[in-house]
């Protein structure tokens, strides 16, 4: 891959910038080119009909009806930006200059990319929810009503939040799932195991495979069809970077960037869950798809833009609220990492998870409950593990 020098493509203060997509990533590159003295025209191109929101409250506040929005705190006005909602792109011409999109074409000086990622959906012709925007979520809380059958397909992340919030709402809950446990793909089954408890009051069927969702309910691969009032499909998502396909910006999951967030065009940035951005730390290219990744990395793109380079590199961190439990995550491990695992002494529950390298160092640690513990273990990663043990002493 080749990146952009510091200074090659930069955008003046005067320059016109497009920004494709409206999530968090989006709104605080806008915010962070304001504070930067940026006068030049903003424009944001954006799928949905709504202005920049949070998504992490879709499937936990939103979801359970504690709030109807997350909307972020972001005024067009005051940002003196233009926002076209409901508008599509479909291509880009780099060479030049200009955005395709279903509702005509935009000229730009500079581009940003921050069009996330799109759920994957089964086959079949039966309904399936999925749960990205604040519309799905919308509506599928709408059907989560007591008594209704609702199938999940992925004891995911995700999977497991709907689960907890369908439970709640006195729904009948089952939830099917490809490994042995839930996350086990994420976690590794030694972990993994550990949660099944919380699972109790679900119909969780694991080392189960689906073939399509029809309208009679989930088909499984041997032809059992599970009978199903509503299906959540929360297998994971996809870049959403289809658009670039035929342009001059190297896309392999994600839009390949470096560091600072440059893609292999002069005055192009990704960021957020649309772009695989390298990793010093981590000696490769990542697709990070969390919340903290796509705000953090706002004023690196937004600064690479105007010709400045501001690395941004930090250890992932991510949370999850499941079955009355916080689950917080930080690092990155790898297969060859060993989990060392601390269960509580009064009921012998999931505690926390260490993950370390066969060179000895800490890679990532979970913690079940423990948020106090986040921040001195997001800043041992990298360390010696036994230090880390020590502090923990």
């Amino acid at each position: 891959m080749s990146v952009t020098d510091a200074d090659d493509g930069a955008v003046g203060l005067d320059g016109r910038i497009v920004v494709v997509g409206g999530g968090l990533a989006a709104a605080r590159v806008i915010s962070t080119l304001r504070r930067k003295k940026v006068t030049g025209p903003i424009d944001v191109v954006t799928a949905e009909q709504h202005l920049p929101y949070d998504r992490p409250p879709l499937s936990k506040d939103v979801l359970a009806g504690a709030k109807d929005s997350s909307a972020l705190r972001f005024d067009p006005e005051k940002l003196d930006i233009s926002v076209h909602t409901g508008r599509v792109a479909t291509g880009v011409d780099t060479r030049a200059r200009v955005l395709y999109t279903d509702q005509g074409d935009l000229p730009f000086d500079g581009l940003v990319i921050a069009t996330g990622a799109d759920p994957i959906r089964l086959p079949g012709t039966g309904e399936q929810f999925t749960l990205r925007t604040i519309d799905d979520a919308l509506a599928l809380r709408d059907r989560l009503t007591p008594g209704t059958r609702v199938v999940i397909i992925g004891a995911s992340w995700i999977g497991a939040e709907v689960a907890t919030t369908a439970l709640a709402r006195g729904c009948a809950v089952t939830c099917l799932e490809y490994s042995p446990a839930p996350l086990a793909k994420a976690l590794g089954t030694d972990v993994a195991d550990h949660l099944l408890p919380w699972w109790s009051d679900i119909d969780l069927r694991c080392d189960t495979s689906v073939r399509e969702v029809a309208d009679a309910g989930v088909v499984l691969d041997d032809g059992t069809i599970i009978p199903a009032d509503v299906v959540v499909t929360g297998i994971g998502v996809r870049p959403a970077v289809g658009w670039l396909s035929g342009s001059d910006v190297d896309v392999d999951r994600g839009v390949i960037t470096d560091e600072y967030c440059r893609t292999s065009v002069p005055g192009v940035v990704a960021l957020g869950d649309a772009a695989e951005r390298w990793s010093p730390r981590a000696d490769r290219h990542l697709v990070t798809e969390h919340w903290d990744d796509a705000g953090g990395a706002a004023t690196t793109a937004a600064v690479a833009l105007l010709g400045e380079t501001q690395a941004y590199d930090p250890v992932p961190y991510f949370w999850s609220d499941q079955f009355g439990h916080k689950v917080q995550y930080v690092g990155t491990h790898e297969p060859e990492d060993v989990a060392h695992i601390t269960t509580t002494s009064d009921s012998d529950a999931l505690d926390t998870v260490t993950w370390i390298s066969p060179h000895g160092t800490l890679t990532a640690w979970l913690g079940v409950d423990r948020p106090r513990d986040v921040i001195p273990a997001r800043l041992a990663i990298g360390s010696p593990a036994a230090d880390f043990a020590a502090a923990q002493a």
